[in-house]
């Protein structure tokens, strides 16, 4: 009898135990294979770096590096849309879309894309990040001076030399009369890197400064610069004297510009120009002075009222005289 009691009291402490551990742990006794739906864990954006691809005359890749951050619970259906935006017209340019997948692990990973943009102005870069097509984070940049990158056709080891004393061209008189000038025209030109051939040429053009009229142009080959070293190219042109002259300096290799200076001669003793000398671009628009149909009926009534009055010809000196013999007849016959 005692036995079966003591069963019995046991029985009911392993119920009461389960009950109690059910109420304070509900999933103690839930079935480890039925999980449930699992919180996704969360994602977002570090930080987003720039670099650039291939750049042509008129395009220009802007890669962009996008660091991504995962904790918790895995992540699926995770996507990048990445987007360049001009930042003047506000227009997009490009967009680009890449699938992550499943971001299981605790930690980083990085999402790059490549868009190609026209190569001038500015871009906002922006970086948007999805889960399940629901946005969960989002980061943007802006880059400026696209339109500085430069081509790989226009790179080049060898530029006009720049110094905060020499200008980047000279000018000296070789021989002046009434009716022309020789001028000996030079320019420093530096190699920065190794040496990548022996086609350089440089053109010097001399532009008349009131008219802009291309007064004279030389080419001569620049040779072979070593890195690191500079040298002097010259050349000697003829223009009519008692003029100022705009110098343009371009720089070529295979025929491709890769670099221009500019400089002034002042021939003309009365007046002088600068280097520095800015000319102010006007926008012209023809609209300003197109008629529209609903302006020309006003526009033609206008110009016919003017020239019914100017037809008008008014008191001439035949009717003032006419006037005063008959103002004088009639005070003669009152009386």
């Amino acid at each position: 009898m005692d036995r079966e009691r003591l069963l019995a009291g046991a029985a009911v402490l392993i119920v009461g135990i389960a009950l109690l551990g059910a109420v304070v742990a509900p999933g103690v006794l839930a079935d480890p294979s039925d999980e449930g739906p699992i919180r996704p864990g969360h994602v977002d954006i570090v930080d987003t770096a720039v670099s650039t691809g291939e750049i042509t005359g008129q395009t220009a890749e802007l890669t962009l590096h996008t660091t991504l951050r995962h904790r918790g619970n895995p992540t699926e259906n995770v996507s990048v849309r990445f987007r360049a935006i001009d930042t003047q017209s506000g227009l997009l340019k490009a967009e680009k879309r890449v699938a992550v997948g499943t971001m299981r692990s605790d930690g980083e990973q990085e999402v790059s894309a490549t868009l190609a943009v026209e190569r001038e102005g500015g871009y906002q870069l922006e970086a948007v990040v999805y889960r399940n097509d629901t946005r969960v984070d989002s980061f943007s940049r802006t880059v400026r001076g696209v339109s500085a990158l430069t081509p790989g056709y226009a790179e080049s080891n060898v530029s006009f030399t720049e110094d905060p004393v020499l200008d980047p061209i000279s000018v000296s008189v070789v021989e002046a009369n009434e009716d022309r000038t020789t001028l000996e025209l030079g320019a420093w030109l530096t190699a920065a890197g190794p040496n990548q051939g022996n086609d350089l040429s440089l053109t010097f053009i001399v532009r008349q400064a009131e008219s802009n009229v291309v007064a004279s142009r030389s080419t001569v080959d620049a040779g072979d610069i070593r890195e690191g070293r500079s040298r002097m190219v010259t050349t000697e042109v003829s223009v009519p004297s008692e003029y100022n002259y705009y110098i343009d300096a371009v720089l070529t290799r295979d025929d491709v510009m890769i670099d221009t200076a500019s400089g002034v001669v002042n021939l003309d003793p009365t007046e002088t120009i600068d280097a520095n000398q800015t000319e102010q671009e006007v926008k012209f628009d023809a609209g300003e002075f197109a008629d529209t149909p609903e302006e020309r009926p006003d526009r033609d009534q206008r110009a016919t009222e003017a020239e019914t009055v100017t037809e008008t010809p008014g008191f001439g000196p035949v009717v003032a005289v006419v006037a005063l013999l008959a103002a004088a007849l009639l005070a003669r016959w009152r009386r």
